[in-house]
């Protein structure tokens, strides 16, 4: 490409999609032709232990997508691998850049990221816009009257239902404008090794969620039946637009599915306004729990041999698709944290390396909830009782069945780790130590 002809560019990163784009739609409407960009960002890879992750695998796929689409408009994708400050240096002098377009992201690392970018390309008059697309509402959009964050999820809920109702969920009309890519030559993409990794050969979850809404609520919990949507992957990554599942929630009478979408607005707003929930609790007290950490332990919750069947088919799901049924990380996380008194970060940690729908707002502020540490979360003193769970959400044994076969009737599936009368009471007992003003 010509280095006297000035661009624009547009930064993909969790939006890997052309349709209702919040910032490629402003992109495309600046009057300069765009390059589109990807980074495979070094800081975010280097910490990942599994070099066959199964995101990494998604990612580069939902790219080579997006660059056949790109292809089919007379542009390509430009794919770069590096630390995002050196990759933009360079990209400064490779191309006459006068404006850079992305979308927000609200992790720590994210944010911290973004404003060294910027100030890059301050530097070198290159301004530098970022828009809301991975949420309905984000940062302060929805507050109390006095301004301040809310902390409890059911009044943020209300004020979400208030303010949507003179909301504009419309798609961003970025199909107009795909006269305004810039036409580059087909850019030569790095492979999966030539980034360090190697391809998984995990099946991922299709885009389709329209099946599951009519009875989304009779079926959401029932871990045995396909009662979910299983498409937080594609909501994680941008493939799929929030503001077209949000319009499909509203059409429905039930509101469950629209109340697990605003749960995530939810999480995304405290991690931005409280970026320390990422490693330490929400509830300052909570920090004062003495956990017992038995590594031991730990590793039999890891592999699903705890010797409680419904948590160990939770994890076995988890190690071998990478994914668990939501009513599942509920049971999986109490149990760690209340029966075995396990860090609630410990077991954030082991979702954050296999979940392919990982994401830290939501993965966090589910741990938190279930450690009874953060926002609007469950009571210390309630605990899951998994043979109870069982009995109301497969009471035929389906889903174990599925994942723990050796459970019936064989003398190989372990004892319990831990009697859960005891556990509760120890929990119990050091939750009420830690919380007593001293």
């Amino acid at each position: 490409m010509d280095k006297t002809i000035p661009v624009s560019i547009f930064w993909f990163r969790r939006d890997l999609r052309l349709h209702d784009n919040a910032g490629l739609y402003h992109a495309l409407r600046s009057g300069l032709p765009v390059l589109p960009l990807f980074i495979f960002d070094t800081t975010i890879l280097g910490k990942l232990p599994d070099r066959d992750d199964a995101r990494v695998t998604f990612i580069y796929r939902s790219l080579l997508e997006l660059n056949s689409e790109l292809e089919n408009h007379g542009s390509s994708l430009v794919i770069k691998h590096g630390k995002p400050l050196d990759v933009w240096e360079l990209l400064t002098e490779d191309f006459n850049i006068k404006s850079v377009f992305t979308n927000n992201d609200y992790e720590p690392y994210a944010t911290q990221r973004d404003a060294e970018v910027s100030l890059l390309l301050a530097k070198k008059n290159i301004s530098f816009s970022s828009f809301k697309d991975h949420v309905i509402f984000e940062k302060s959009e929805i507050v109390k009257e006095d301004g301040q964050p809310y902390s409890v999820y059911s009044a943020y809920q209300r004020k979400w239902y208030e303010k949507i109702r003179s909301f504009h969920l419309k798609s961003y009309p970025t199909e107009k404008y795909y006269n305004k890519f810039s036409h580059i030559r087909p850019v030569i993409q790095p492979s999966l090794e030539e980034i360090g990794f190697t391809e998984n050969k995990l099946t991922f979850p299709d885009k389709e969620y329209l099946g599951v809404l009519k009875n989304y609520s009779k079926t959401r919990d029932i871990p045995s039946i396909p009662g979910t949507s299983e498409i937080g992957v594609h909501l994680r990554f941008g493939t799929l637009s929030i503001r077209d599942l949000a319009r499909n929630g509203i059409t429905q009478e039930d509101r469950t599915w629209l109340n697990e979408l605003i749960w995530r607005d939810f999480y995304a707003m405290i991690l931005w306004h409280f970026p320390h929930t990422a490693q330490s609790s929400f509830k300052k007290n909570y920090d004062e729990i003495r956990w017992r950490n038995n590594e031991e332990e730990f590793r039999a919750w890891c592999q699903g041999k705890t010797g409680y069947p419904l948590v160990d088919a939770g994890m076995r799901q988890l190690n071998s698709t990478g994914w668990m049924h939501n009513r599942l990380r509920m049971i999986t996380a109490s149990f760690l944290t209340k029966h075995l008194l396990i860090d609630w970060r410990w077991g954030e940690a082991y979702f954050a390396r296999l979940l392919l729908d990982y994401d830290m707002a939501s993965n966090v502020g589910g741990w938190q909830w279930a450690a009874s540490s953060g926002n609007d979360a469950v009571p210390y003193f309630r605990i899951f009782n998994p043979i109870l769970q069982t009995k109301k959400f497969d009471p035929a044994l389906v889903y174990i069945k599925k994942w723990v076969p050796e459970f019936a009737g064989s003398l190989n599936y372990p004892r319990p780790i831990v009697d859960h009368a005891f556990a509760r009471q120890r929990a119990i007992a050091e939750f009420k130590r830690a919380l007593t003003p001293k």
